[in-house]
Formats: C-alpha cells, structure tokens, sequence
C-alpha cells in the first residue's frame, strides 16, 4: 500500500500518462475512449526506475482515492475520464441536468461573460453536476467563482453534453447566454453539498 505522498506522485505520473504524453512512455491508447490495458500502464510505470516495484494493487489505489475520480477501470483497460491533452477523446452524447457548475476566478470571469466558456488548452469545457468538483477545480486557480449553467438554454442553442462519469460532464462550449453567476447565498451551502 502506498502512503499519501507516494500514491499523489504515482497519480500525477497516471494523468501525464493517460491525459498528456502516452507516446513518452510507449503507450498507445484507444483513439475512440483513451484506454488502455493496465497491464501496458503498469508495465510503462514499471519501467521507471524509480518505480520499479509497482503493482496492479498501487494503481487500483490511485483509482479508487482520486478525489476528482480521474481515472477509471472497466474490464482490464484503464482511461482518464476527461481532461487529456493528446488525441481527441470521444464520448457519448448525454442528457445532462437542468443545472451544471463549472469551477473558475475572477479574473476569467469578465471573458467568459462575455464569449462563454472555453476549452482553452483542454479539449472539453469540464462541468459537473455539483458544486464540490467545481469549487476543486476553481479554487486552484486563484479566487473562486462558481458558474451555474442553465443546460437547456445551452440545448437550445446547440450545446451537446457528454458524460465522463462520476457527475463530470464535458462540453465543446458553452455560450455565455448560459451562464449565472453562483449567489453568496448559495455559496453558504457549499459545505452542504
């Protein structure tokens, strides 16, 4: 079993594997979910000198207390739900809620009212159904906006979501027609959720 320090270091190795730069590391992952087997991830890691006497159960670890839940296994593959940075990664159209959020600062806040929300150097826009992954990836940016987004206006006007799993819906775009400023009354919640 991995100690804290250990299985963050081994996470940040699995995301620039799985979401950034397989090709480093001799991995090619599935063009259509960005998969691959965890044997290849396992065998890839292995060969790090440092991390040489990894094991199936190490990852596991990583998978299963990942705070954003970005990864996940199904049936011998492994994938990054969202977020890469390497080929573009399909997923299925859903039908998300009325009410997304989506994490950010304020110093983006005036563009994004303006021309919406962007990728930017991601390949999705990341939204989730709650506060708290917003509010995890807002706040690593500097002072914390949280954005609601109205999904049926954004429907509307063409905005297809889809679903990455573990409340994690991504978007091409979203129009700021769309967005709303989360009320300090309803940030008093926050913790509530």
């Amino acid at each position: 079993m991995l100690d804290q320090a250990m299985e963050k270091t081994l996470s940040k190795l699995m995301t620039k594997l799985l979401r950034h730069a397989p090709e480093e590391f001799g991995v090619a992952l599935n063009p259509e979910d960005g998969s691959c087997t965890v044997n290849s991830l396992l065998e890839a890691i292995k060969a790090l000198p440092k991390w040489s006497g990894i094991k199936q159960d190490d990852i596991e670890q990583v998978v299963r207390n990942s705070d954003k839940q970005r990864f996940e296994i199904e049936g011998g593959r492994i994938r990054a739900r969202y977020g890469h940075s390497h080929d573009k990664v399909s997923y299925v159209p859903g039908d998300p809620p009325a009410r997304l959020y989506h994490g950010t600062n304020e110093k983006a806040l005036p563009s994004i009212m303006k021309e919406g929300i962007v990728p930017m150097s991601r390949q999705y826009v990341h939204l989730s159904e709650g506060t708290h992954f917003a509010a995890l990836a807002g706040s690593r940016r500097g002072e914390l906006v949280i954005l609601k987004v109205d999904t049926t206006i954004a429907k509307q006007l063409g905005v297809t979501f889809y679903y990455a799993g573990n409340e994690v819906w991504l978007a091409d775009g979203v129009p700021s027609a769309c967005c709303s400023i989360w009320s300090s009354e309803e940030k008093e919640h926050l913790n509530d959720e």
